[in-house]
């Protein structure tokens, strides 16, 4: 059975997988259906990028909500 991480890329190789295709579609030595097939890699890539962003997000605000609270300091004088 595979695992979840098993599925898709970590958020960091996703990443860095991202930032390849931009270094190779930038150096212009890639032909046409090359830089097409980048393009569309780039974008899913992206798209998983934004989607773990936005889940580490609602994690993040749950945290909070559950476990961080202000603190009423009230006058310190």
């Amino acid at each position: 059975m595979a695992t979840k991480s098993e599925k898709k890329p970590a958020f960091e190789a996703a990443m860095a997988d991202l930032e390849q295709l931009v270094a190779d579609m930038e150096s212009g030595k890639l032909s046409l259906e090359d830089s097409l097939a980048a393009y569309k890699r780039g974008a899913e890539l992206m798209a998983y990028c934004r989607t773990r962003l936005a889940e580490a997000q609602q994690q993040v605000r749950v945290l909070e909500e559950g476990v961080l609270k202000d603190i009423d300091v009230g006058d310190a004088s």
